[in-house]
């Protein structure tokens, strides 16, 4: 069995952020089978479901017998609704082994920055880099995921 990185060679910016969080970029088909057999168990994807996709993730994903969670995150959803769906499905993973992907990595940066901080005690400049890992690029993504931790951080 090779490890989730191994199994996601090619895809942009694909890290293992945590022991049971991978991000990066769009997977192809190729890449599920064995992410599946490296413990991958849930996908979330943060592209929204009107872009253009070379296939069909949410039918590919589970005819490999993982889960498929869609939160699109995109321009009119920088939202704390959005990161509370994201962390909701982070969280209720537990022990189980998520690919969190968008289109580049961008998305996923922002995004992973308050489960960072705020479930495994990062801080900011070490959730920022591995934000960066990832493939944040965008200082919008950054404001969003760090505005939202340090809000619902607690004393």
């Amino acid at each position: 069995m090779s490890n989730p990185v191994q199994a996601l060679a090619g895809v942009p910016n694909a890290c293992q952020i945590l022991p049971t969080v991978v991000a990066g970029g769009q997977p192809s088909p190729s890449h599920l089978a064995p992410l599946h057999a490296a413990g991958g168990r849930i996908v979330l994807d943060l592209r929204d479901p009107m872009e253009r996709r070379p296939f069909d993730e949410p039918a590919a994903v589970t005819g490999q017998g993982m889960e498929y969670v869609n939160v699109p995150v995109g321009p009119g959803t920088l939202t704390d609704e959005t990161l509370d769906r994201i962390l909701g499905v982070l969280r209720a993973a537990g022990d189980r082994l998520v690919l969190v992907h968008c289109g580049s990595g961008n998305r996923v940066g922002g995004a992973l920055i308050p489960f960072l901080m705020l479930d495994h005690g990062l801080e900011e400049e070490d959730a920022i880099a591995q934000a960066m890992r990832v493939g944040l690029r965008s200082a919008e993504l950054m404001e969003w995921g760090l505005d939202y931790a340090r809000r619902n951080r607690t004393s």
